[in-house]
């Protein structure tokens, strides 16, 4: 019989936003309060699935912290864990690297995966004795596998490693009975991984793998998966963007529509130019898409992707929001504020783009240069980064380089102008009756085609 080990899971969830005066008026902001908290509520699905591939002679337990306290740190103490392991985002990094130390200090071998260790793996290696950069399914089994044998390394890299490079056939079903469904409300499945699209600013196209897709058969499980432990689930897949392979999409789709499950994916605007596609997804009880639409400023898209994809799309965005609702599905339009061609302009474009375009739900942030992307390689280049570490607030809401056309204290006031304006009671009302019309519409259009 083989030794016994136990493992415990940290996912550092989370996240805190440092400018006061927008942290003050989003409590007062239904639209913005909404999508921050549905962001908290998802639990880690790369833990679940490290939890997948864990050998049955460790026990795995899984563990959030997010406004934690002594008493829990004292908790997973007691456990007596031979391996912890966190996942954490570049703003919980500096919080993760202080517990992580605390707990090696008193014997514990601790490892760190996840987007911001895959992007400066040299900075991790100074806070854990193990670092995995990229994908870890492979990599996990390996480590655990040389901990029982004592051979642990403090770096494994899919990225350069092509041995730990992970095909999608050896998928595992994520341990989602580790969680207290209770918490949530919704889970995630990952049914594409990475995005060809490359954007300059975006850290998960290109940090953790390059894009690929999972079978329809085992997303069928995953699914199956997810309704032995909740029976009727909200599910939002963790892609970057799901339906970049049309056939394969219209396949995922037929899949969705058999069961009775609401969901939510990011996308970009080509679904509009697929009738069938958008029919498919009509009947998979598709909730939203979240489209990247990035500015209201057409200069602002060039060069922002792989061939200037975006920027050739913008004559077609309103357009293809207004084709993507009229068959009954919901367009969170996403927009960045900070470009080095935005002017005070910009945010007036994008408030009267915003209020015109009929979208149902709108998300804004500020643009955020994290490690490993390309925008951060430039800022760095012309100095323009406020400090060295920034991590903490790399929340999407706080300001941390210097704008090309305002002094930082100018973007954020205007930033905080155009959240007072687009989250306004009035205008979060007006989209929900404006869609609750196009909803409607499509109804009627329904009931005289079946006539």
């Amino acid at each position: 019989m083989k030794k016994q080990y136990k493992v415990i899971l940290i996912s550092m969830s989370g996240v805190r936003v440092y400018n006061k005066r927008l942290l003050d008026l989003g409590l007062t902001l239904p639209g913005f309060v909404e999508r921050s908290e549905v962001i908290a509520s998802l639990p880690s699905l790369g833990l679940l699935t490290l939890a997948a591939h864990t050998p049955k002679n460790w026990e795995v337990i899984y563990k959030e912290l997010d406004n934690f306290s002594e008493s829990e740190i004292t908790e997973i103490v007691n456990e007596n864990p031979d391996l912890i392991a966190f996942s954490s985002l570049t703003a919980r990094i500096n919080e993760t690297y202080k517990l992580s130390q605390r707990f090696r200090n008193i014997g514990i071998t601790v490892a760190i995966g996840g987007l911001h260790v895959s992007a400066v793996p040299n900075e991790g290696q100074k806070f854990a004795d193990i670092i995995i950069q990229g994908e870890g399914e492979i990599i996990w089994k390996t480590i655990l596998n040389n901990f029982e044998n004592n051979t642990t390394k403090s770096f494994y890299s899919s990225l350069s490693n092509s041995k730990y490079t992970f095909n999608f056939n050896a998928c595992e079903i994520p341990k989602y009975e580790l969680l207290d469904i209770s918490k949530y409300n919704r889970l995630t499945i990952q049914t594409t991984r990475g995005c060809p699209l490359n954007c300059s600013f975006c850290a998960a196209s290109r940090t953790i793998s390059s894009y690929k897709k999972k079978s329809i058969s085992q997303i069928e499980k995953e699914l199956n998966k997810i309704l032995e432990v909740w029976d009727r689930p909200f599910i939002e897949l963790a892609d970057d963007n799901t339906f970049v392979d049309k056939k394969w999409s219209r396949e995922l789709l037929k899949l969705f529509a058999k069961y009775k499950i609401k969901w939510f994916t990011e996308t970009d605007i080509s679904i509009a130019y697929d009738d069938e596609l958008l029919e498919l997804l009509s009947k998979s009880n598709c909730a939203q898409v979240l489209i990247g639409f990035e500015t209201a400023n057409k200069n602002g898209l060039k060069g922002i992707d792989r061939n200037n994809w975006k920027h050739k799309q913008f004559d077609n965005y309103l357009e293809a929001i207004d084709k993507i609702q009229s068959f009954g599905i919901s367009v969170n339009g996403c927009f960045i504020l900070g470009f080095d061609t935005d002017t005070k302009e910009t945010f007036k474009e994008t408030e009267e783009f915003i209020v015109n375009s009929n979208l149902s739900e709108v998300q804004i942030t500020l643009l955020t240069p994290f490690p490993g992307t390309e925008l951060y390689n430039q800022l760095k280049r012309e100095q323009r980064l406020l400090t060295d570490n920034y991590w903490d607030k790399c929340t999407l809401f706080d300001v941390n380089f210097i704008p090309k056309n305002f002094s930082v204290m100018e973007l954020e006031t205007e930033f905080e102008k155009l959240m007072t304006n687009i989250y306004s009671k009035e205008l979060v009302v007006n989209r929900k009756n404006n869609f609750k019309k196009t909803l409607l519409n499509k109804r009627k259009t329904n009931l005289y085609e079946s006539i």
